[in-house]
C-alpha cells in the first residue's frame, strides 16, 4: 500500500507567516496552481482515493486533485490541523508560540497539544493500514499533520521534528 501525503496549497496566512490551525483560510491563486500541479503528480503515481481535512484550504486542494484525476474524495476530520488556540493568527515567530511548539505534551491555551494530534493521526494511519492494504491513498492535510505523519515512518529527534516543514502542495510518498 502506498500512502501519498500532501499539504494544502498556499494561503494568504502562509504568505503573511501567520499561525493557521483550525482557522479557515482560502487558497491563493498560487495555492490553486499548486493543487493543479499536485494533481499531475498524483495522476502519474495512481491514487485510488483521497482523504482530506475538512478545513477549506485542504478540501479545495483535494477537490482540484480529485476532479483532475477522476478519483473519489472524502473528508476525514482526523486530518484537521492542530488547534493552536490563542495563537491562531499570531506571527509564527512569536516567542510564546515557538516555546509552546517545542513542548509536545503542552496543550496550547484553548487548543491541542502535539501529542493529542499525534494520537488521532496515528490512529487514522493504523486504521488505513488495516482497512485498505491493497489501495493507494492520498491524504491532503496541513503542515503540522504532515509533520506528524512523517514521524510515523521516520524516527526524528525533537529538534528535527521542530524544524521539519512540508511545503505547500508538495507530495511525499510512503510505503504503508
Amino acid at each position: 500500500m502506498k500512502l501519498f501525503v500532501a499539504r494544502h496549497g498556499q494561503t494568504a496566512w502562509n504568505i503573511q507567516n501567520k499561525v493557521c490551525g483550525v482557522t479557515d483560510v482560502a487558497l491563493t491563486e498560487q495555492g490553486k496552481q499548486q493543487a493543479a500541479a499536485l494533481a499531475e503528480l498524483v495522476q502519474q503515481r495512481g491514487a485510488d482515493f483521497i482523504l482530506c481535512s475538512p478545513l477549506g484550504r485542504a478540501r479545495e486542494t483535494a477537490e482540484i486533485v480529485a476532479q483532475k484525476c477522476g478519483i473519489p474524495l472524502q473528508a476525514e476530520p482526523l486530518l484537521m490541523e492542530q488547534n493552536y488556540g490563542i495563537f491562531e493568527g499570531a506571527d509564527r515567530a512569536n516567542p510564546d508560540f515557538l516555546a509552546n511548539k517545542r513542548n509536545f505534551a503542552f496543550r496550547y491555551p484553548q487548543g491541542e497539544s502535539v501529542l493529542q494530534v499525534a494520537c488521532r493521526v496515528y490512529r487514522l494511519l493504523d486504521s488505513l493500514k488495516q482497512r485498505y492494504p491493497d489501495k493507494n491513498i492520498l491524504l491532503v492535510s496541513h503542515g503540522g499533520v504532515c509533520r506528524i505523519i512523517h514521524t510515523y515512518f521516520v524516527d526524528m529527534t525533537n529538534e528535527e521534528f521542530f524544524g521539519y516543514t512540508a511545503e505547500n502542495g508538495k507530495l511525499t510518498e510512503y510505503e504503508l
